[in-house]
């Protein structure tokens, strides 16, 4: 194979590649389909016109019947008139005609033998457009049943890609939960156990222990002085009531001395106003 063969070899299948992808089965059908009903149109149309040429010619034969009859009735006028040489051309006249009308009804039967070929070519091309045109949409809705059913598988593809990266960010996302709920817990623990404090402080373990017993020791020695101060208020605080009780009654009888005081005073005072 030449060069130029195998190029216009590649270019041919490039070509017929790019129309494959660019053809839509269903309206390659249905110009297809419109296309066979276009040549039945032109077919019905040429039957058409041939049946007005035969009408035209069966017109013409009528006409010419009726020429006929009339060159008889010249004939026999003549004869009766002893016109011989008139009757003569009737009939001349009228043997014309009659070889007209021959040839006009063999074209009439051509006509017609054409016209009944065409019929019958027109009703077997309806029906063989009818049957294409079942068998179109019946390819036609299997071919949808199919984009549509990629399509779908399509889809659900993307959603299937769509739904890993899905699952593979919700594992990542309860890594890190995880990872942070560690951390909390073991902020919290160390929190807890004072690792945080001993970090930020400065004594070492047995400073802190003694500190620790220095607490400690003074808590119990104010335990024990409360508890003693405690014992010792517990006897005499009856009698300490009981003092308590007494100067509150020299205070109350010494109030009631003043009120009476005043008492006097303000009826002294009103007396001397009535006075």
């Amino acid at each position: 194979m030449g060069i130029l063969s195998r190029a216009s070899y590649v270019v041919r299948s490039k070509i017929n590649s790019l129309l494959n992808r660019a053809e839509d089965p269903t309206e390659t059908l249905d110009y297809s389909y419109e296309k066979m009903r276009d040549e039945l149109q032109q077919v019905k149309q040429g039957i058409a016109d041939l049946t007005t040429q035969k009408k035209r010619l069966e017109i013409q034969k009528r006409r010419l019947e009726e020429n006929v009859e009339k060159h008889n009735e010249q004939a026999r006028e003549a004869v009766r008139q002893d016109r011989d040489d008139l009757a003569r051309r009737a009939l001349e006249k009228k043997q014309a005609k009659m070889n007209q009308i021959e040839e006009l009804e063999t074209q009439i039967a051509n006509l017609q033998d054409t016209q009944d070929n065409l019929v019958d070519k027109k009703n077997e091309l309806q029906n063989r457009i009818e049957e294409f045109r079942t068998k179109k949409e019946t390819m036609k809705a299997r071919y949808e049943a199919a984009e549509a059913s990629s399509r779908v598988s399509e889809a659900m593809s993307g959603v299937g890609d769509e739904m890993g990266d899905v699952s593979r960010a919700l594992e990542r996302a309860e890594d890190q939960t995880d990872e942070m709920e560690a951390r909390s817990a073991a902020m919290d623990e160390l929190v807890d156990t004072g690792a945080f404090d001993d970090a930020m402080s400065d004594k070492d373990s047995i400073d802190r222990e003694l500190e620790t017993g220095r607490t400690n020791a003074e808590v119990d020695t104010e335990l024990e002085t409360l508890k003693t101060e405690m014992g010792k208020s517990s006897a005499p605080a009856e009698s300490d009531e009981e003092t308590s009780s007494a100067d509150v009654d020299e205070e109350l009888e010494e109030m009631d001395v003043a009120d009476e005081d005043v008492e006097a005073e303000l009826e002294e005072l009103k007396n001397e106003d009535d006075a």
